[in-house]
């Protein structure tokens, strides 16, 4: 279970009032809903695990209740809505991380690198023509799926996790996987820590607003075991947390925790990460579901990279192995192809042009994550389908 001694940064609790206004099956009481924004320290262990249940799972629902709050005041989509607003300004709004090493993360040039750096440019060159025509917004997690329900972003692609109750009580979609995770824990090298259960009792940092707060909670629990939270604001601060010593172990997604590694101020060989999972974290971008248009094209450009490697068409040769007519890519082409990119939204070639501004999944993968890149990691399950991996697109017919 969670002990005493979590602590959250501060935001306005005016948000919580509003939603009780409009939304009062909620339930949202003003002090309880301030416990949620506000720094607090949950003296829990005389209230005893059921109250600490129900507080969480009130900070849950006002959470759920803002978001539903956003929609009701917010005109209803209509269709097609955002991938025509996408076209008639000439730029793709894109969310994205504050700065993940091989999702999305700037370089020395100021330029945006990564996984989903990358995903976002495919999209702008299939629905604009131009991978550069596009805004990438740095969001915390905390803020991501506000500003996606504000709608001053276009599509999230920021490390988040596919859950039921974000696709059902916050109004998502989640188009298709574009990388399989899992949430594991980094610790300092020799502690002597070599599982998760060796931690009970210990203090460990973690990212507010993310999944990764309920996984760890409920992993201890069912244990009959409990650690300390530190809960963080930022990405970048969670980590600054785990290196200055304020927590034993950082948990996250393993990539991410691949990512801070590189950063660890003793050298990557100074922490380790712990080889057993405690969660799966299916990642995916994410667009409101109000524009099923959207979803669509979303999702088929993420299966067109998937397509194009199982096809052995990369960013310099997809022209010629489109032309070839000896792959299911060819039947993307051709009058009737002209007609279904019509149907999408989109000038015919969107897929052409998606793989043409960043390579296929694999070229996308090596170069952010794989073995071209520092991170050097193992594609496991994000191998394609054939090379026992989990990932393929649909059939085009």
């Amino acid at each position: 279970m969670f002990a005493a001694g979590t602590t959250r940064l501060n935001s306005s609790g005016a948000a919580c009032a509003a939603s009780r206004s409009v939304i009062p099956s909620f339930d949202c009481p003003a002090p309880r809903c301030g416990a949620f924004f506000h720094s607090y320290r949950l003296r829990s262990r005389p209230r005893g695990r059921a109250a600490r249940g129900k507080v969480r799972a009130i900070h849950r629902w006002c959470l759920a209740g803002i978001l539903v709050l956003l929609t009701s005041v917010l005109p209803p989509l209509q269709a097609g809505e955002i991938l025509e607003a996408v076209k008639s300004r000439g730029t793709l709004r894109c969310g994205v991380s504050e700065g993940v090493a091989g999702f999305s993360e700037k370089d020395a040039t100021g330029r945006w690198r990564g996984l989903d750096a990358d995903f976002c440019r495919a999209v702008a060159a299939a629905v604009i023509g131009d991978p550069e025509r596009l805004e990438l917004v740095p969001l915390k997690a905390s803020t991501r799926f506000p500003a996606l329900q504000a709608r001053r972003i276009d599509v999230l692609a920021r490390n988040t996790t596919w859950t039921f109750t974000r696709e059902v009580a916050l109004g998502l979609q989640f188009p298709a996987v574009i990388f399989y995770d899992g949430q594991a824990f980094m610790v300092p090298a020799g502690s002597g820590i070599a599982k998760p259960t060796d931690l009970n009792g210990a203090t460990v940092c973690v990212e507010k607003g993310t999944t990764h707060e309920r996984n760890l909670s409920f992993y201890f629990t069912s244990r009959g075991l409990s650690v300390t939270p530190v809960v963080v604001d930022s990405s970048r601060e969670v980590v600054q947390a785990f290196f200055a010593g304020r927590c034993r172990a950082y948990t996250s997604e393993r990539s991410r925790l691949a990512a801070a590694r590189l950063a660890a101020p003793g050298g990557p060989a100074s922490v380790e990460i712990l080889a057993e999972p405690i969660s799966k974290e299916p990642l995916a971008p994410v667009v409101l579901d109000t524009d099923r248009e959207w979803v669509k094209l979303v999702r088929w450009v993420l299966y067109a990279l998937i397509m194009a490697e199982e096809h052995g068409a990369t960013r310099d040769n997809i022209e010629a192995v489109v032309a070839g007519a000896r792959t299911p890519l060819s039947r993307l082409i051709g009058d009737h192809r002209a007609a279904l990119a019509n149907a999408l939204g989109v000038k015919p070639g969107w897929a052409i042009r998606a793989v043409k501004a960043v390579g296929n999944y694999g070229e996308i993968y090596e170069r952010n994550l794989g073995s071209a890149s520092p991170l050097a990691i193992e594609r496991g399950p994000n191998r394609l389908w054939s090379q026992g991996g989990l990932m393929y697109a649909p059939p085009i017919d």
